[in-house]
């Protein structure tokens, strides 16, 4: 069972007894090939008014913790955008995959 109180969303575990003490993972590298095309997504959705970061950021924290611990940064922020693009109808569900 989850410690994660249902009023609060994946990212919401700072102080959680399985995240304690736990070594900062540092990401200095610059993004792959796929993370720069992820960013680029974003930047172009967001120069069109289709999307805003914190509209990213609500669909990321809405991913379920299952998912979300298995997904790569950049898959986050991808799900995220695929999430946005369909609940705005601007692409249908069936249309990612």
């Amino acid at each position: 069972m989850s410690e994660i109180d249902p009023q609060h969303a994946i990212h919401d575990i700072g102080g959680l007894s399985r995240f304690r003490c736990t070594p900062v993972e540092r990401d200095e590298a610059p993004p792959d090939g796929f993370g720069k095309r992820v960013d680029a997504l974003r930047q172009v959705l967001a120069a069109k008014k289709l999307m805003t970061v914190d509209e990213l950021r609500r669909c990321i924290e809405a991913i379920p913790e299952p998912e979300y611990f298995a997904l790569t940064y950049y898959e986050r922020w991808l799900t995220s955008i695929g999430t946005l693009m369909v609940e705005k109808g601007i692409v249908k569900a069936e249309d990612i995959a």
